[in-house]
């Protein structure tokens, strides 16, 4: 048996499968710049290659396709990644390929042409709730195992223990903060600017530089002050206009010209 690599927990890997190339161009495009690893495979056949070489985190599968459609790709994938969230792409959407896909795992489903913009918003949308299901699982077993511990007083673990500064709280389940002072507001966020926060956040009041944001949170690794800033700056400027009062001033994300960012405690 082949053994594969777990996927990276700071930047995810997305598979795109479609036999037309502007499709998976375009695609792998569009999820690149939301900060994920896009790869591009032309059939099912080179998508069961590359998931034997290591695990991805999701594919956007075409349905029809020339050699192995896109249903039996799927379950084959699956077998190799059980945890690969599988979104359906296709331009033959019939009732009865809609309820195959679903039934055999896919977590959506989209008809061509479907805007780049949809597309990312669903992976973000199936990765986050597939990550916030295996947290709500981890902390049901880890209750279990210590509910068997006789004589022991152990506090069950909860998900309430979540980062928090400033009056900012940050659930990582579902990649959305809440605002301590506005209880009925709230912010949903992308897989990156979670981890950007995130960081930002554990570290209240240290100036981090777009390089080690760039390495720490989205997985960038060698890269210099030019290209890290270029990386960076979308992500915080999207953060800063989901949490600050007043995105053109902001005082939770502040920079410091030359130095990087730091969350403001």
């Amino acid at each position: 048996m082949t053994t594969r690599e777990p996927a990276s927990l700071t930047r995810k890997r997305v598979l795109i499968t479609d036999d037309e190339p502007n499709v998976r161009t375009a695609v792998a495009r569009s999820l690149t710049l939301s900060g994920y690893q896009a790869d591009q495979a032309a059939s099912g056949e080179v998508a069961l290659q590359a998931l034997e070489q290591g695990c991805y985190d999701a594919m956007v599968l075409d349905l029809r396709m020339p050699g192995i459609d896109g249903v039996e790709t799927m379950q084959r994938a699956q077998e190799l990644c059980p945890d690969l969230v599988v979104i359906i792409l296709t331009g033959h959407a019939t009732l009865e390929s809609a309820i195959a896909a679903v039934r055999h795992g896919a977590a959506d489903y989209l008809l061509k042409p479907a805007s780049v913009h949809d597309i990312a918003a669903v992976v973000e949308q199936a990765l986050r709730q597939q990550a916030a299901a295996m947290q709500r699982g981890t902390i049901q077993t880890i209750n279990k195992v210590l509910a068997t511990l006789d004589g022991t007083e152990v506090e069950p673990v909860s998900g309430d223990d979540l980062p928090r500064a400033a009056g900012v709280v940050l659930d990582l389940t579902t990649n959305s903060v809440l605002f301590e002072a506005e209880p009925d507001r709230s912010a949903t966020l992308t897989e990156s600017e979670a981890a950007i926060l995130e960081y930002l956040m554990k570290r209240s009041g240290q100036v981090i530089s777009c390089s080690e944001l760039a390495n720490a949170t989205l997985g960038y690794q060698n890269l210099g002050p030019v290209e890290s800033g270029e990386i960076v700056r979308p992500h915080i400027s999207r953060l800063r206009h989901k949490i600050e009062a007043d995105p053109h001033h902001p005082q939770l994300i502040r920079n410091v010209r030359g130095k990087g960012y730091h969350f403001s405690p």
